[in-house]
């Protein structure tokens, strides 16, 4: 293979974000590309100018959901809007218990040592370094000043920060919300591994508790991991997906929209096709016509990324019509297999186009090969219309049910078989277990 199809090839399977990327550092490398346009570069005032034409269209219509009383309120509400909208700050957790800890009296000593346990918590509430660890002898902090300020922390929103371990956070929150049964639900922590998996007559026996059902529950109400009630993976971690492609539906109909926004538009430099039949100067000659060369290849790569991008995802449209039409739970069978037939390429490019890359649809933001999926058997001749990913939809939506039952009635993985078995899809209790875990859900005895 020659190294412009190794590009190409690289440039396929490429996301949006890395794409970017890659554009920037053929730019920086190649002289004679050149952006024509990046919408990604638009000053704010210059996108409010353009949703400003869109809200004029409407304004000159009839449509009476635009008028206000005002049109220069219109204008002033409106951009506040969109700024508030585009500028945001991510609070983590020390902030939120720190702002907290302003809210509360105690004196600038007792306030100190509060702060420092603060910033010594992790995003799931844990102490990262031994508190005591955290001060000199110089800084003369005593035992009982050190246990007044956990306390004072541990009693801040989310309770049960600034712990050890899951232990003592279980334990710190029982203290703090039942106080009355505290003693009563801290001996149920030791048996945690029994109480998961139902066995309460057992741990009642051990104890000599009668009442375990109810401090079961109890217990259950209370945090493991209290941080992660305010920030589950950490401020400033958040992974946001861009869309490589979008399906909307409108009266029935269905459009794909490819997000070139996100792709600034090249062009080549005036000046070397210019300078490319003028040179008199051989290695000069030379330079720009490979540059132009690549340029070119480059520019035709990415055209092919994204007209290999929208057949495939067409092609998706048609076989898989009933989950955009009805939801996730209607996805059918498809492999690369079937794409790649349809669309008379190999299997290979099919999958370079959907690595990596998502699709945001009126169900959702989903990775592309999430429509890939393999059946599964099911009752009678229809049985290879279930795909894998379509059952684990179904799956999800009976245990989501459970949430309007009582707790004694919640599913086992024997009774989502014979669910599943009512709509001719037919699994072992096995599978199912898999299929349950594979959603993150828990079994009936932990949920």
């Amino acid at each position: 293979m020659t190294p412009q199809l190794i590009q190409s090839m690289k440039l396929m399977e490429l996301p949006l974000a890395d794409l970017r990327e890659k554009i920037a550092e053929e730019l920086e490398k190649n002289p004679a590309l050149e952006t024509l346009e990046d919408k990604t570069l638009l000053s704010l005032d210059a996108v409010y100018k353009t949703r400003r034409e869109e809200y004029d269209y409407f304004e000159a219509s009839s449509d009476s959901g635009f008028l206000r009383s005002g049109r220069g309120d219109e204008i002033s509400d409106e951009r506040r809007q969109f700024i508030e909208g585009a500028l945001s700050y991510s609070e983590t957790l020390q902030d939120h218990l720190l702002w907290q800890l302003r809210l509360q009296t105690p004196d600038n000593e007792l306030r100190a040592v509060c702060e420092k346990l603060i910033q010594n918590i992790d995003n799931d509430g844990f102490n990262i370094e031994p508190p005591e660890s955290l001060f000199s002898k110089t800084e003369n902090v005593t035992s009982t000043l050190l246990k007044n300020a956990l306390w004072i922390v541990r009693q801040l929103d989310p309770p049960g920060c600034c712990t050890s371990d899951y232990r003592e956070a279980l334990s710190t929150q029982a203290d703090i919300m039942y106080s009355n049964e505290a003693a009563e639900i801290k001996s149920l922590i030791p048996f945690l591994a029994e109480l998961e998996h139902g066995k309460l007559q057992a741990v009642a026996r051990k104890l000599g508790i009668k009442e375990i059902p109810a401090l079961f529950e109890k217990l259950k109400s209370l945090s493991p991991f209290p941080g992660r009630l305010w920030d589950s993976g950490g401020a400033g971690k958040t992974r946001f997906v861009v869309p490589d492609i979008q399906i909307l539906r409108k009266n029935g109909e269905f459009s794909i929209v490819l997000n070139d926004e996100e792709i600034p538009v090249l062009g080549i430099q005036p000046f070397f096709i210019k300078q490319a039949g003028k040179s008199s100067n051989k290695a000069e000659r030379d330079f720009i016509r490979e540059n132009l060369k690549e340029a070119r290849w480059f520019i035709q790569s990415i055209n092919r990324r994204n007209h290999t991008l929208l057949r495939v995802t067409r092609a998706i449209l048609e076989f898989q019509r009933s989950f955009f039409m009805n939801g996730p739970k209607y996805l059918s069978p498809l492999t690369l297999k079937d794409i790649a037939a349809e669309l008379k390429i190999h299997e290979t490019t099919v999958s370079r186009a959907a690595n990596g890359k998502y699709m945001q649809t009126e169900w959702g933001i989903f990775e592309i090969r999430h429509f890939f999926s393999n059946s599964i058997r099911g009752s009678g001749s229809s049985g290879s219309r279930y795909s894998q990913e379509g059952v684990k939809e179904m799956i999800r939506e009976l245990i989501r049910a459970e949430s309007k039952q009582q707790e004694r009635q919640r599913l086992s993985d024997q009774d989502i078989v014979k669910q599943l078995a009512k709509h001719g899809v037919i699994l072992s209790r096995r599978t199912v277990a898999k299929y349950r875990n594979q959603l993150d859900l828990g079994s009936s005895y932990r949920r």
